[in-house]
This record gives C-alpha cells, sequence and structure tokens, in this order.
C-alpha cells in the first residue's frame, strides 16, 4: 500500500502527503475521525517499525493523545505538524496568518480579490507565494505550480478547480475552524436572503456590526445544538473580518450562511 509506504520516509514530498490524507479520509469529509484515526495511528506505528525508525516525539505524543479514544478527530494542519514533510510545502500549516479564524478571514478577504466567493488557480498560486516569501523562502515557479495544484487536490472537494471559503478553511487547526459550527445552519438561497432583508433594518445593502449581532444571537437561540451563545463575540469578530470597513455586504455573509453559492 502505497500510503502505509510513504510512512516509512525521513521526508515526506508533497504528492505523498496528499496520497497519504487521501488514503485515510477515507469519507472524503475533510478530517480523521473515529476508525479512520485509529488506523492512520496504528499504520503509521507499523510503518516506522518496519523500516527500523522510532516515533518522533511529535509523533509519541500525537498517539498518546488520540491513540486510546474513538472520539477523536484532526484535520490536515494536525497531521502536517507530525509528519517528516518537506520543509517549504510544511509551511503553508504553520502559517501565523492561518492560526486563528479572524486572521484566516483576512488572508480571504486579500486573495479573493475578484470577491468572487472563491479562490482560483492564480489567487492561490499568488497566496503560497507570498507565504513562502514572508518566510523568506525561495521557490521556483514550476515548484510552486506543484504546491498550488496539490493544495487545490487537497482542498477542493467538489473539484471544481477552485477553492471555497469553507474548503480553504481545512488550513485551519480543528479547535480554531469556526466554519464547521456553521456548517449545519447554512440556508437555502431564498431563506438567506429573507434573512439578509430582516436584519438590514436600515436598508443600507449590507449589514453592520450591531445587525450582525442580532442575527447571531437569533441563529444560537435557534441552533443551541450547534452554535454557542458564550462564543458569540468570537463568531461576530471572525465574520466581520470579512466586511469592507464595517460593512458586511450580502456576497461576504453568504460564503458564511448561504448554502447556495454561484
Amino acid at each position: 500500500m502505497a500510503a502505509e509506504t510513504h510512512l516509512q520516509g525521513v521526508e515526506i514530498s508533497a504528492a505523498q502527503f496528499f496520497e497519504i490524507w487521501n488514503h485515510y479520509d477515507s469519507d472524503g469529509n475533510g478530517y480523521l475521525d473515529g476508525k479512520e484515526l485509529l488506523n492512520f495511528i496504528q499504520e503509521l506505528q507499523q510503518a516506522r517499525k518496519k523500516a527500523g525508525l522510532e516515533l518522533t516525539p511529535e509523533m509519541k505524543a500525537f498517539v498518546d493523545q488520540y491513540g486510546k479514544s474513538t472520539d477523536g478527530k484532526i484535520g490536515i494542519v494536525e497531521l502536517a505538524q507530525i509528519l517528516p514533510t518537506e520543509e517549504n510545502f510544511l509551511l503553508f500549516f504553520r502559517c501565523q496568518q492561518l492560526k486563528s479564524s479572524e486572521e484566516f478571514m483576512q488572508t480571504w478577504r486579500k486573495y479573493d480579490t475578484d470577491h468572487s466567493g472563491f479562490i482560483e488557480t492564480e489567487e492561490l498560486k499568488s497566496f503560497l507565494k507570498d507565504l513562502l516569501q514572508k518566510a523568506n523562502k525561495k521557490i521556483d515557479d514550476s515548484k510552486l505550480t506543484e504546491y498550488t495544484e496539490i493544495m487545490l487536490k487537497m482542498f477542493d472537494s467538489n473539484n471544481d478547480g477552485k477553492l471555497e471559503l469553507t474548503e480553504m478553511a481545512s488550513l485551519l487547526p480543528v479547535q480554531e475552524n469556526f466554519l464547521l459550527q456553521f456548517k449545519s445552519v447554512k440556508m437555502c438561497g431564498k431563506e438567506f436572503n429573507k434573512a439578509f432583508e430582516l436584519y438590514d433594518q436600515d436598508g443600507s445593502g449590507y449589514i453592520d456590526e450591531n445587525e450582525l449581532d442580532a442575527l447571531l444571537k437569533d441563529l444560537c437561540e435557534k441552533n443551541k445544538k450547534d452554535l454557542d451563545i458564550n462564543n458569540l463575540a468570537t463568531y461576530k469578530k471572525n465574520i466581520m473580518a470579512l466586511s469592507d470597513g464595517g460593512k458586511l455586504y450580502r456576497t461576504e455573509l453568504a460564503l458564511i450562511l448561504c448554502a447556495e453559492q454561484d
């Protein structure tokens, strides 16, 4: 099995990392959880032993944390922290800009230059190039193209050749990815438009911070299983990071709350 063989490597290439992730994320939901995670841990231990390699300290800590429970859940970021992945590719998963949801949303706004609600190939390439430059890493164009293609394959769950906000958010650690909580409260287009008009109380065509506060309070009340009203300030701060000088337009709010996007 190729994925298990890759686990024996001293350094894992970007393409091999993608193969490993794809293999163990068998249901394609963007996370390793339950049996997927336990299978990965078991095969990681077997592969390292077979190659005559000890588990690294990071691997040992990971096994201790997740190896005895079926309710663990990790994303691509967490996997990248423990596998000996090639250095330049690994930087994308250790980027300070992507450590919190608020910073992630600001980064998204910067690189979705045409405000389409998607980051397309060239925008993604610019994003990755800038991350490497900030880390003082030089990379040739062919390698950058390779990384861009791999990132698209990893995150583009509907295979449309571009990344939606929720797909790109896989670059966030699981605990920071507040978009996961909003996944189950998304509305159809008609319902979303009705809600936008209701909470845009002054009919300005955008939602301000106070109007968003009212909307989120009502959403938390209606969806107590998924949203925690104690996190209201965090939700608001993260969503307002998409705004244009405090003005949250319909297209930006739709990235969070609308299930239908063209």
